[in-house]
């Protein structure tokens, strides 16, 4: 028996008992929320339920891999978590591409079909836009895409000497630490190869600082910058870049000489997410304590939506959870959890083998919140197990 659609609006009709058997549930998405999602409904509800998870992609990556590829520390090969190895009751994957979503009718058109649910999820992050950035894809490098982080792992190797600018080309852009962690990483990886000395270092950024919410966390990185005679160049957002004359340009005007570009594109939401109607400005509007959209029996969570928090996994994971055990509560006739918190913990690599950790809060008060961790070699074992953990979780083994 599945949900009917008046039977299954939350807001019209909470307290109804809804047997689960064949609901079917659609997730569009594999990245933190899709993979905690419906992992946590397999785990709740086994397969009393129908959770059809669907990506284009074939294999799953963490973001903070890319870096370690891009610096040699791993391979792609060893960063890759293969879909075909979900075992989950009730949950089925398919590696397709979605061509069309209607919100309305809560339907999906792929490639390969037409999917029909009773509860839609849209969970499809957010894409880059290289042409936003004139000169980005022909004079520089972006390394946000696991495709960039390989590319640069070739290119790295061949850079002995000159200025390296790591920059950021719009706002909001996914993990907001991951910039500062390459500027460091990067001073390493120089050191490492004895040609440092040779080397010029400039990190650009439009915010006033590495992490707005944690003045400390901040601080610290501003410290570990000038520490590595690493040029920090705050408030300022790359508007082009002009290899003819090997120059960056900064959303001010002014010019900065380049000869190596490593650049965080701007984002924006999926094309199919666009076109379906949902996006006001660049994202999907929610009600950021329980993800629903304004259409009815579908949310959407992580970066595709307006939640008040930063794009980073951790805060797909949160709303996953949140969306998953009100799924369980409407389809038990239990009672809804708690608001979303806008709470996560970011692990941030300062180089020399330390890392990091901020907590940060951006819900429960007035402004956001962090909390700064110390750089250890405690909170690099953390931060294994972090990843060892959700890969466990999500893929088994």
């Amino acid at each position: 028996m599945k949900i009917g659609i008046d039977r299954f609006d939350a807001r019209l009709a909470r307290s109804v008992i809804v047997p689960a058997i064949d609901t079917r549930i659609v997730i569009l998405g594999a990245g933190f929320g899709g993979l905690e999602l419906a992992t946590s409904l397999s785990e709740e509800l086994g397969d009393s339920v129908e959770v059809t998870l669907i990506d284009k992609n074939d294999v799953f990556v963490f973001g903070y891999s890319k870096l370690d590829v891009m610096f040699g520390r791993t391979t792609p090969e060893a960063v890759r978590l293969a879909y075909r190895d979900i075992e989950k009751p009730g949950v089925r994957f398919l590696q397709e591409t979605i061509t069309a979503i209607d919100p309305q009718a809560r339907r999906v058109t792929t490639d390969a079909g037409v999917h029909e649910a009773d509860v839609l999820v849209v969970a499809l992050g957010a894409d880059y836009d290289l042409e936003a950035t004139p000169g980005l894809a022909e004079a520089g490098n972006e390394f946000y895409s696991v495709a960039g982080a390989e590319r640069l792992a070739g290119i790295l190797p061949t850079f002995t000497h000159g200025r390296a600018i790591v920059g950021v080309c719009g706002a909001p852009f996914k993990c907001p630490p991951a910039p500062s962690e390459t500027a460091l990483l990067l001073h390493d990886y120089l050191s490492a190869r004895g040609v440092r000395a040779d080397c010029e270092i400039s990190f650009v950024i439009p915010f006033g600082s590495p992490v707005p919410p944690s003045p400390e966390t901040s601080r610290a990185l501003v410290a570990a910058f000038a520490e590595r005679d690493i040029e920090f160049v705050p408030g300022r957002r790359v508007s082009s870049l002009d290899g003819a004359r090997g120059v960056v340009v900064l959303d001010d005007g002014s010019e900065m000489p380049y000869d190596l570009f490593l650049g965080v594109p701007k984002h924006r939401a999926p094309d199919v997410v666009a076109a379906s109607g949902m996006i006001e400005d660049t994202c999907v509007p929610v009600d950021p304590k329980t993800l629903e959209t304004r259409f009815p029996g579908v949310y959407a969570i992580g970066d595709v939506a307006a939640t008040g928090v930063p794009k980073a996994g951790v805060f797909a994971e949160g709303p996953a959870r949140v969306v998953a055990a009100s799924l369980i509560a409407d389809l038990r006739g239990g009672e809804r959890p708690s608001a979303y918190d806008g709470r996560g913990s970011c692990y941030i690599e300062f180089g020399s083998g330390r890392v990091g950790r901020v907590d940060v809060d951006f819900l429960s008060g007035p402004t956001p919140t962090g909390a700064f961790q110390e750089p250890s070699s405690a909170l690099v074992t953390e931060k294994q197990h972090f990843g060892s953990s959700r890969r466990a979780r999500w893929f088994g083994g």
